[in-house]
């Protein structure tokens, strides 16, 4: 397979809005699809979540935790901190 890609489901509603705009900003590699009631991230073998990202955007503390309220679907292997939730193909 020459493409590995990975990918995150998040509900439309406002929190999952300010991620989709906090990711695509640290993986400009990425891949954004507005399906119905849905967001759809994708990326070849890497998907960055960072922290530090989405406070700038929120513009308050936040919790990588946080976010898996709003995430309908995954897909590739997990690797979560306190500052990151990375999804990739290993």
């Amino acid at each position: 397979m020459s493409e590995q890609l990975v990918f995150i489901v998040f509900q439309d509603n406002d929190n999952a809005r300010y991620l989709a705009d906090a990711i695509m900003a640290d993986n400009p590699h990425a891949e954004m699809q507005h399906q119905p009631a849905m967001i759809r991230i994708q990326a070849d073998k890497r998907l960055v979540i960072n922290r530090e990202t989405m406070e700038e955007e929120l513009g308050r503390d936040w919790d990588v935790q946080e976010m898996l309220i709003d995430v309908i679907s995954i897909g590739g292997n997990v690797d979560e901190d306190d500052d990151h939730f990375i999804l990739e193909w290993k």
